[in-house]
């Protein structure tokens, strides 16, 4: 192998592309903004030719580390507003971890740091390994796996006030329903304690527990069934302090994003747990998604693969050009550009499916010895790029004090890992529902349950999903419930579904195919009645 030493002098050297991924590896550290990148440059490859390390892009990487430690005074704004952050969470029980990662992006918010990703600083990925391409299976592996699922969401935006995996979707079944019924079958069938746990938030722990007490082997030996999500405080936009609305405490917190899946394993000791018993691998999932079962192809690819994380993606296709997609960072590793990390510059190039053609799934793998690592490598706090949204301190009053809610994405971690891995999987494994209109379609016959208990799209659909635009008279599942009070429509042959105007109700027998508007311009009660609708319909 050529040594990383030979042309050491060339502006281009080996060398200088290892600190372009160190670079990357530590781009969330507001202070490398604020030096010259050539300079910065010449610095580090001179440092690093006088000590020759074995090993030249750890040395790099832990040089800009301690750099910046030394470097990057506090900013004058972080200086002045954190005690009184530091106080709030402290005063609720917040513990450390909690409060170092929020430490982290307060830090990133008040330096002044861009959190976008302009089109300007990335690349595309042309090609993933394919999922069809595996083959290897390694049963043994799922004695050190634990599988987790995401389970904080209260569906609020489906109107709901419950968790919304206890919906009842199909079958007479909720989504817990399935998640227990695919990680028993997976039990039974390889004759290995899959270890199972949820991340719950406070608001859907009780819910949840007491739903899945019928299922009293659930719970894994030795492990809780559940770990909760921490909680940030919101930030009043004008002055960046901390939100203050004595109306209602409550609405002074919100949830961090699931990202906070890693600080929730450290501060709840469930990290530590897991490594203590063994485990080294976990497959993580939102527990909408029941596409997402634990899969042995991909557990025995991910552990031969030696990657420290890896992420699941799909081809994206017109219906995904508003998501996150995956791209490379320029001399770097892999990343994720979410929505709200775009420029409005660069959106048309953002929702270029044919550039940006993978996106995030949601359905990672990680190695838990990799991820304890890490957090002591970055002092206790991953550097997760910051998402900042603008929101109402109640969101039921536009008139309330304007604040920043800071979160971060759990896939968003592929950048902290410079060999992290991605790979292509067949669009079965992602089912999600984040609208009724997701609901509708996974409720058809678009979708089927296969025998080990997945909800995936019928191969008559080849691959593609039908759309549904419903009118927000049926956002939510009460009104959708009102649209569809008996058996869902046959989508199985449908392309496109639209409805427009309120008080309509279809009734059983309903087949769509092709694309079909429903219109309802009277707004008095409307009956689609049984029957076989290839066209427009206005009733």
């Amino acid at each position: 192998m050529r040594s990383p030493y030979c042309c050491c002098r060339h502006r281009f050297s080996p060398l200088t592309a290892l600190f372009r991924r160190a670079l990357q590896a530590e781009s969330n550290i507001a202070y490398l903004q604020r030096f010259d990148l050539e300079k910065k440059i010449a610095e580090v490859v001179a440092a690093t030719l006088k000590e020759r390390p074995a090993d030249p892009f750890t040395f790099i990487a832990n040089y800009l580390l301690k750099a910046s430690k030394m470097e990057t005074p506090e900013n004058e704004k972080f200086t002045a507003l954190w005690p009184s952050y530091e106080q709030k969470m402290t005063a609720d029980g917040m513990n450390s971890a909690a409060q170092n990662a929020f430490k982290y992006n307060f830090k990133v918010l008040t330096s002044g740091a861009d959190l976008m990703i302009p089109e300007s600083s990335i690349e595309p990925v042309d090609s993933l390994p394919d999922y069809a391409a595996l083959t290897a299976e390694n049963p043994a592996l799922l004695e050190s796996c634990v599988m987790v699922k995401l389970n904080g969401g209260l569906g609020t935006g489906m109107g709901l006030e419950k968790a919304k995996s206890l919906l009842d979707l199909k079958q007479g079944k909720t989504f817990l329903d399935f998640i227990a019924l695919q990680v028993e079958q997976m039990r039974d069938v390889y004759k290995k304690p899959l270890a199972f746990m949820l991340m719950n938030s406070f608001a859907t722990s009780a819910d949840t527990l007491e739903y899945l007490a019928k299922y009293p082997t659930l719970q894994s030996e030795g492990l809780p069934l559940e770990f909760q999500q921490n909680k940030a405080p919101k930030i009043t936009k004008d002055d960046l302090t901390p939100a203050s609305w004595p109306a209602k405490p409550e609405c002074e917190w919100c949830p961090p994003g699931h990202g906070d899946l890693y600080p929730a394993m450290v501060g709840t000791g469930t990290l530590d747990a897991l490594l203590a018993k063994g485990y080294k691998y976990m497959f993580v999932s939102n527990s909408d998604n029941l596409g997402a079962t634990m899969d042995l192809k991909l557990l025995t690819w991910f552990a031969a693969s030696g990657s420290p994380f890896a992420m699941e993606c799909a081809e994206r296709t017109d219906a995904d050009k508003k998501g996150g997609h995956l791209a490379k960072a320029k001399g770097g590793g892999l990343l994720l550009r979410e929505a709200a990390q775009c420029p409005d510059a660069d959106e048309k190039e953002f929702q270029n499916v044919g550039k940006y053609k993978f996106f995030n799934t949601n359905n990672l793998w990680v190695n838990l010895e990799e991820l304890k690592a890490a957090f002591t490598k970055f002092d206790g706090a991953l550097p997760l790029p910051v998402i900042k949204n603008g929101k109402t301190v109640d969101p039921r009053d536009k008139a309330s004090t304007k604040v920043l809610q800071l979160e971060t994405a759990m896939g968003s971690a592929i950048s902290a890992f410079p060999t992290a891995a991605a790979i292509l999987i067949p669009r079965t494994r992602f089912a999600p529902v984040k609208t009724t209109a997701d609901m509708l379609a996974l409720m058809s016959d678009a979708y089927e349950v296969t025998t080990d208990l997945r909800m995936v799209l019928r191969e008559e659909c080849k691959g593609v999903p039908p759309t549904i635009k419903l009118d927000d008279a049926y956002k939510f599942v009460d009104q959708l419930k009102k649209l569809v009070p008996g058996a869902p429509p046959s989508l199985i042959k449908c392309k496109k579904l639209t409805v427009e105007g309120a008080n309509i109700e279809m009734e059983d027998g309903v087949v769509i195919e092709g694309s079909v508007k429903i219109t309802n311009a009277s707004g008095e009660p409307k009956k689609l009645t049984a029957g076989t609708y290839s066209s427009d319909v206005a009733l």
